[in-house]
């Protein structure tokens, strides 16, 4: 990966560092939650559902998201807890809509209140000492990256593998440019646009889709092309090292999807790290460049691994990986769309949730992912169907 991507982000990094204020205390997060969620039970207990099911929705989004606690809480402790927590208020909402209980409603809103106040303070704890700062500053920018380095890591393996070297520098250009609008939007959004934390769901559940089809559709046609033969006859039918346009276009897009997404995502969870953290920016910036250099040595050390394996196994391995990450970005999408109130919540009680995998208790997001399953099986049994029948008529001919 050249030298000159890293520019963009000390560039980007620099600038958010002089963009966050100091955000109040956790205790003042935690109260502020607590009085919404008051008024919501004080709303449904006069009848008034819709008015009630608002107040919730001014807790999560409010003091919680804009306030950065959730944020914080997927970066100090895990998205798991993060999304359990986000689970919690969809489902103090759902009983107020089916009209439920209050007592039942109430011992659910005691329940996040618990979890909000012991959250509080591992948070605390969290931000003392220097050494607690660069460990988490590491671990966010190796945590949201790695995903955009796989990406970019398997279209370079493909772009050389297939005697496109040329169109390299077209992925570190859109690598870049998505590096750069990923900080210019979060920017917007906490300067000037100042749009509402349920329109930043639904934005990022969108391009969320977005790349999920992209990688969708590459990891099906790097199966279909797995055959060294196919891949001679689709490689004579074209032009010498080039691609067709469309091609090009859906790996530029690809790799810009999956680095602005995380990277949008990393300078907003940059911002509440350094919010809560005022006076002590030495070891965030230390830990930031850590691990930046740490993608770059697994950038480099998955794109010659790659490309030292023979093409059948290069493509499999590749559109394993890519179905693999569209199956997390569903899962993420969809759990976006829901707090942004576009699709329902269906929770399921007692589901595992993996933020790794982006796994959440929900019909919905369980449906995408399963379908993404069921297609990438019904991917690999089709290539195996065709490899079977292409051997019998090769041994037919002789």
């Amino acid at each position: 990966m050249k030298k000159w991507i890293i520019v963009p982000l000390l560039i980007c990094f620099m600038l958010i560092s002089h963009q966050v204020s100091a955000a109040g205390s956790w205790d003042g997060v935690v109260s502020d939650i607590n009085g919404f969620l008051n008024k919501a039970m004080d709303e449904y207990e006069e009848g008034n559902k819709t008015k009630a099911k608002e107040w919730v929705n001014e807790a999560y989004f409010g003091p919680f998201e804009s306030d950065k606690m959730e944020q914080a809480i997927r970066i100090n402790i895990s998205s798991k807890r993060a999304a359990e927590i986000e689970f919690q208020f969809n489902g103090i909402k759902k009983k107020m809509v089916a009209g439920e209980d209050i007592k039942t409603i109430q011992q659910d809103v005691d329940d996040l209140m618990e979890m909000l106040k012991t959250d509080k303070n591992i948070l605390l704890k969290a931000e003392q000492g220097s050494r607690g700062l660069w460990f988490y500053s590491f671990l966010i920018i190796v945590r949201e990256g790695l995903e955009a380095i796989l990406v970019i890591s398997a279209i370079v393996a493909f772009l050389i593998k297939s005697g496109n070297i040329s169109r390299v520098k077209e992925v570190y250009q859109s690598t870049v440019i998505a590096i750069l609008a990923s900080f210019i939007t979060a920017y917007l959004f906490q300067t000037l646009i100042h749009v509402s934390g349920r329109a930043q769901e639904v934005m990022e559940g969108t391009i969320l889709f977005i790349a999920t089809a992209f990688l969708f559709s590459m990891g099906y046609w790097m199966f279909r092309n797995a055959d060294p033969k196919r891949w001679k006859q689709y490689i004579e039918g074209k032009i010498k090292d080039s691609l067709t346009n469309r091609k090009r276009l859906m790996l530029w897009f690809a790799v810009f999807l999956a680095v602005y997404r995380e990277g949008a995502e990393t300078v907003l969870f940059y911002q509440a790290l350094l919010a809560d953290s005022p006076g002590e920016t030495t070891p965030v910036w230390l830990g930031f460049i850590a691990g930046a250099v740490v993608l770059i040595i697994l950038f480099f050390i998955i794109r010659f691994t790659s490309t030292r394996l023979p093409l059948r196994p290069f493509f499999i391995l590749s559109g394993i990986l890519l179905y693999v990450l569209a199956f997390i970005f569903a899962g993420e999408g969809m759990k976006e769309l829901q707090a942004g109130g576009l699709f329902s919540n269906s929770t399921i009680s007692g589901f595992p949730v993996s933020g790794t995998l982006g796994i959440y208790p929900s019909w919905e997001g369980i449906g995408i992912q399963s379908f993404i399953i069921l297609a990438m099986i019904l991917a690999i049994l089709f290539r195996k169907k065709k490899t079977t029948i292409n051997t019998f008529n090769k041994g037919a001919e002789q």
